[in-house]
């Protein structure tokens, strides 16, 4: 099939070593913050914060979280160009649904005066947290629905990346814990180029199960 939908899925690839001589441009980074920003979530909930590891200093921060486990990632915080720490909350409430409603009525999506109504989409919020206000469960899935719309826009740009759940959230949370602010962080993605000659993963080819042994069309 000749799409450039498909050449993007079928080029991308978990990359396993960076050249940390080559850094994402500006202009491209900003495509992709604005692409985060415009990623899908359930009743457009919006349950997240991104952690974008840029500096050194920062860089040196993500590594050290690794001090205790999943240290074959822990090689990409420096030699990539950038680290995307993406967080979610895991006590989402009605007055943080507040400040999509209100945004909704500032963009002229929701009319002022249906403001009590926009709120009956919390009602799913509400199936999915437990009696001590937890829902950590959905507003962490809605974070793979940014996770996976990055992961494209990359590919589009010719960015290579690496989602990790190789991640310490524990000392993430720790070491993060004043950008987080409660919010928690379970998966991170990595962004920069291949560093080609060392990369293993990079010639390998593309390998997925038969369209026949998971789709079904009724």
């Amino acid at each position: 099939m000749t799409h450039p939908i498909i050449t993007d899925l079928t080029t991308r690839y978990t990359t396993k070593k960076y050249d940390p001589s080559k850094l994402i441009s500006p202009e491209d980074l900003q495509v992709i913050y604005e692409a985060i920003r415009l990623s899908a979530s359930s009743i457009n909930s919006q349950p997240w914060k991104f952690i974008v590891i840029e500096s050194d200093k920062a860089k040196q921060r993500m590594h050290d979280t690794f001090a205790n486990k999943f240290q074959f990632n822990q090689p990409h915080i420096k030699s990539a160009s950038h680290t995307i720490l993406f967080a979610h909350n895991p006590n989402y409430t009605r007055e943080d649904y507040a400040k999509v409603v209100d945004k909704g009525i500032e963009d002229e999506r929701t009319k002022a005066e249906n403001r009590d109504s926009a709120f009956g989409g919390f009602a799913f919020v509400e199936l999915n947290t437990d009696d001590s206000g937890n829902n950590a469960a959905w507003t962490k899935s809605q974070t793979y629905l940014a996770l996976g719309n990055t992961l494209h826009t990359l590919a589009r740009l010719g960015i290579d990346s690496t989602p990790m759940e190789g991640v310490d959230s524990e000392l993430i949370s720790d070491i993060f814990a004043d950008e987080l602010d409660g919010y928690i962080c379970e998966v991170a993605l990595v962004m920069g180029y291949r560093d080609q000659e060392a990369d293993y993963n990079f010639p390998l080819p593309k390998s997925r199960l038969a369209i026949e042994a998971i789709l079904a069309v009724l």
